[in-house]
């Protein structure tokens, strides 16, 4: 069925089902939550950042061993030189690894650059790696200004995947946080202030926890709602047996 962007009084009841039905509250909320990074400088009441708080509490956890623990920055002091730091050690490492810089780093420093993207195929992906540049360049933020940030610690010794965990958890506050009117954003680039001493110190982040991920949290400055482009997926359905081939079928488009 195409989506489109649904009022609430065209929305379909939770707990039924019926062929051809319109979407329901939780589906709006899914197909139409954007990544928010232009935030208005008044902050969420503490009591919003609760319940937002209290929907990662309540996420599945593998074992239920529920591997975090979170923190909540809303002091402007605070965040700035959050940001500050972010920006400088963005800089330092653009400095070691980035080879375009010049004609020189191109021809001698660029193995090192591919060395490390290979130890770090993630991290320096192009993706992030591009954003990095931006940050160090001046061009982009790394925490878009939000008046509140949401840090995730992951207790490393977690059951199974602790990281999926950590997914599931905060995917639960940042819908939680669409369904009420704000706006969020995964900000992987956290990470950086922790090769500061002082913050790790500050934050008193000490094993078996780490801070690969944080969620800026903030009302948005504009009406960002909406249903992004994603890629189609070939999705294989077994329906026979064993000696059957399985259905292949198109999801999206």
């Amino acid at each position: 069925m195409p989506r489109r962007k649904m009022e609430m009084e065209d929305l379909s009841p939770l707990g039924e089902y019926k062929e051809g039905m319109e979407w329901n509250p939780l589906e709006k909320v899914i197909f139409e939550r954007r990544s928010i990074r232009a935030f208005k400088k008044e902050p969420l009441p503490d009591s919003m950042i609760r319940r937002i708080l209290e929907a990662g509490r309540f996420a599945p956890s593998a074992g239920n061993q529920q591997p975090w623990k979170f923190a909540v920055v809303k002091n402007p002091e605070i965040l700035a030189e959050m940001e500050a730091d972010a920006i400088k050690m963005a800089k330092i490492m653009m400095f070691f690894l980035d080879s375009s810089r010049s004609e020189f780093r191109r021809k001698y420093t660029s193995w090192y650059t591919r060395l490390m993207i290979r130890i770090k195929p993630n991290e320096l992906h192009p993706v992030p790696f591009s954003l990095l540049k931006l940050i160090a360049d001046g061009k982009t933020g790394v925490f878009h200004g939000a008046p509140t940030l949401i840090l995730l610690f992951q207790d490393k010794r977690g059951v199974s995947c602790p990281p999926l965990d950590m997914g599931v958890c905060g995917e639960h506050m940042v819908l939680t946080a669409h369904s009420m009117g704000a706006g969020a954003c995964w900000i992987g680039l956290v990470k950086l202030l922790f090769y500061y001493p002082k913050w790790r110190k500050f934050f008193d982040l000490k094993w078996p926890y780490e801070c690969n991920e944080c969620i800026a949290l903030g009302w948005p400055k504009g009406d960002y709602d909406g249903e992004v482009k994603r890629e189609m997926q070939l999705v294989t359905w077994y329906e026979g047996g064993m000696d059957e081939p399985p259905r292949v079928e198109r999801q999206g488009g």
